[in-house]
């Protein structure tokens, strides 16, 4: 008897691929998706809810919840990095205080009713402060600012929005404002199990990769999907070894799945985005700050060439004097003031400091005794920037809006 012939596997569905691919990375760039803000991604994401069930806990070790009206990805974070804190609107970053006030405010919203005025809300944080033990003084300026950015904070993430009154000018003096309190999106909220917490170190440590769930894979794909610089440096041998062998396979897991390309190198690895979409802090971005930061890495590969010459090979992170750092701020800033906002033309100081902030939030510069780190990475970003024709309008356009 003739053996029948194999049937040929059948074809990718090229079209349900691509659409888990824009889920996932929905996902990604918006953990808590709900019906009144993402409509349309919420509908892909639970016409996809099995795939990416998958997806999410077998390659990133995340647990994903998908309900009729959200859908909660628990990505558990990377340890201790504050470098993707929490931001209020004006982009700066929360302090302690501001997450203390926080998390009082959620536990009090855990005993109000669906809908609360803001002042009654504010003596359930009383109370709250008063369980914990934390003292609070609401009726001190800065703390109701503080308290302020919290409730901001819940009304962008979607647990709480403003039915009536005036949020926005609360902290600055009284108003009557009523608030909806969306309790299906407060219940999942929270992403680490916080019952056998007792010290904010604990919540690090259940957050952390199990090994038992994915070991070095796991960790390797949350670090290049979290913080698209991945350092050879910072792995640990099982890491680095994993790596060594599967860094080909994973260019093709994180094309497939999520749509980024990885660029490979003797260093690492850099997880690019073609569309430029999928990131919280882009770099180089828009406005002074990030025009000088661009000019000022650029500087400082160049320093770091000039000081290790061939010695770089396979280094990801090279030392930079403070000494060198300021030298080549000074540098940017005589050839490219004109081209810089009038508040940081007047402080070259200011510039620098927070250019460097950028380019610690982009994960390419450190801080380090006696100055910086400087990423391999970095070389990749080289700017070809070019003076405005003299006769252009002073003042209103920056050096790298130049006619084609």
């Amino acid at each position: 008897m003739s053996t029948p012939p194999e049937r040929p596997a059948p074809a990718p569905d090229l079209l349900a691929e691509a659409d888990v691919r824009a889920a996932a990375r929905s996902l990604l760039g918006t953990p808590l998706l709900h019906a009144d803000s993402h409509p349309d991604e919420l509908a892909l994401v639970r016409r996809h809810r099995e795939a990416l069930t998958r997806l999410f806990a077998e390659g990133l070790g995340y647990r994903l919840t998908v309900e009729p009206t959200l859908a909660r990805l628990f990505k558990t974070g990377l340890g201790p990095d504050a470098s993707r804190g929490l931001r209020r609107r004006n982009d700066a970053l929360f302090t302690p205080r501001r997450y203390a006030l926080l998390a009082l405010v959620l536990a009090a919203l855990t005993r109000s009713r669906q809908q609360v005025m803001v002042d009654e809300l504010v003596s359930a944080v009383r109370s709250a402060a008063v369980d914990a033990g934390i003292d609070v003084d609401l009726d001190h300026v800065h703390e109701r600012r503080a308290l302020h950015s919290a409730l901001v904070a819940l009304v962008d993430l979607g647990v709480l929005s403003e039915r009536d009154g005036d949020l926005e000018h609360w902290a600055e003096r009284p108003t009557h404002t009523l608030l909806d309190v969306h309790r299906d999106r407060l219940a999942v909220l929270i992403a680490a199990p916080l019952g056998t917490c007792e010290q904010p170190e604990d919540v690090l440590t259940v957050m952390a990769v199990p090994s038992a769930a994915g070991g070095a894979r796991v960790a390797i794909r949350r670090r290049l999907a979290e913080q698209p610089v991945l350092s050879t440096e910072d792995l640990t041998d099982e890491q680095r070894g994993w790596w060594r062998r599967n860094r080909e396979r994973e260019r093709e897991w994180f094309r497939r799945n999520l749509g980024l390309d990885l660029e490979l190198r003797a260093e690492g690895a850099v997880a690019i985005d073609p569309s430029g979409e999928l990131t919280d802090r882009p770099f180089p971005g828009g406005g002074s700050a990030k025009h000088y930061a661009l000019l000022l890495l650029d500087e400082l590969v160049d320093a770091v060439r000039t000081e290790r010459g061939a010695s770089l090979e396979g280094v990801a992170w090279a030392h930079v004097a403070h000494s060198t750092a300021r030298h080549a701020g000074d540098r940017v800033f005589a050839n490219w003031k004109p081209g810089l906002r009038k508040a940081h033309r007047e402080n070259p100081d200011a510039v620098f400091d927070e250019a460097i902030v950028v380019l610690v939030d982009a994960g390419l510069v450190r801080r380090d005794t006696g100055g910086l780190l400087v990423h391999a990475a970095a070389a990749r970003y080289a700017p070809k920037p070019e003076l405005l024709a003299a006769t252009a309008p002073t003042g209103e356009r920056s050096l790298f809006e130049v006619d084609a």
